[in-house]
């Protein structure tokens, strides 16, 4: 890779709009984007034109968020089920669909495991204290995050990534995967069962944590995820800048 490629450009799915019509994310994402090399831009529902927005970014990431509507993987409804908005369902669906197409570097996190997970076939548990209740995998009175352990199998990339057997993860989910996709594997789990982590088997590099990595981004195993992602982003980047031809009359600019 060149010493004067371009810091790459990381789309990052945001949350639907709030009352006041705004889109919201967590800093903290672009927060761990950034401290890794990476530029950071926010990826808002509503968009349809899915292949141009994907030749305009080199690395994705699906952000947690609102839970996914039981309509979109053939599940029943839950009392629980809650901040579901339609628009982002569409669009994010779309966009991992045809993201998968691509080599583009995946990254999903907590509803992006979900989303991923959806469209390649899985289904979700509604609402996890219903199958499990050995681990609080959030506070659902203030509805604030917790900390828990998962385990990360070996012989995965995953454990290659992180370098550990272990982690303290900051975990912050009523929903979660019931089942591993075709073309995907299992790379962590917790004490209870529960899926913790998924990656891809024949994809370049799509990997997905059901925890927030982004909320301890400086703790060494967290960090590598982001710095593993965003050098699995400069190589596509540069891999993708060879195919392309400079035009001859104007100078050549590799997105």
């Amino acid at each position: 890779m060149s010493a004067t490629q371009p810091a790459p450009i990381i789309g990052i799915t945001s949350r639907n709009r709030d009352d006041t019509g705004t889109f919201k994310l967590s800093g903290n994402y672009l927060d761990a984007i950034r401290a890794v090399g990476g530029i950071p831009i926010l990826l808002t529902p509503g968009e349809t034109q899915i292949a141009d927005l994907l030749r305009v970014i080199d690395g994705l990431v699906f952000s947690g968020g609102g839970d996914i509507s039981p309509e979109c993987y053939g599940g029943e409804d839950h009392p629980m089920v809650n901040y579901v908005c339609s628009e982002r369902d569409t669009f994010e669906m779309a966009l991992a669909r045809e993201a998968l197409q691509w080599d583009l570097p995946i990254l999903g996190i907590c509803r992006g495991m979900q989303m991923l997970t959806i469209v390649c076939g899985g289904s979700l548990y509604p609402h996890v204290p219903d199958e499990f209740s050995e681990i609080e995998h959030f506070r659902p009175a203030d509805r604030q995050p917790t900390r828990h352990d998962v385990q990360i199998l070996p012989h995965t990339e995953l454990a290659e990534i992180t370098q550990l057997s272990q982690m303290s993860v900051v975990s912050w989910h009523h929903q979660a995967i019931r089942s591993v996709p075709q073309g995907w594997r299992i790379t962590a789990s917790c004490a209870d069962d529960l899926i913790e982590g998924i990656e891809h088997l024949e994809h370049p590099w799509a990997q997905a944590v059901q925890w927030h990595p982004e909320f301890s981004a400086d703790e060494p195993g967290h960090r590598r995820i982001f710095e593993a992602f965003v050098a699995a982003v400069q190589q596509h980047q540069w891999e993708r800048s060879l195919q392309q031809v400079p035009s001859p009359d104007r100078p050549f600019i590799a997105l």
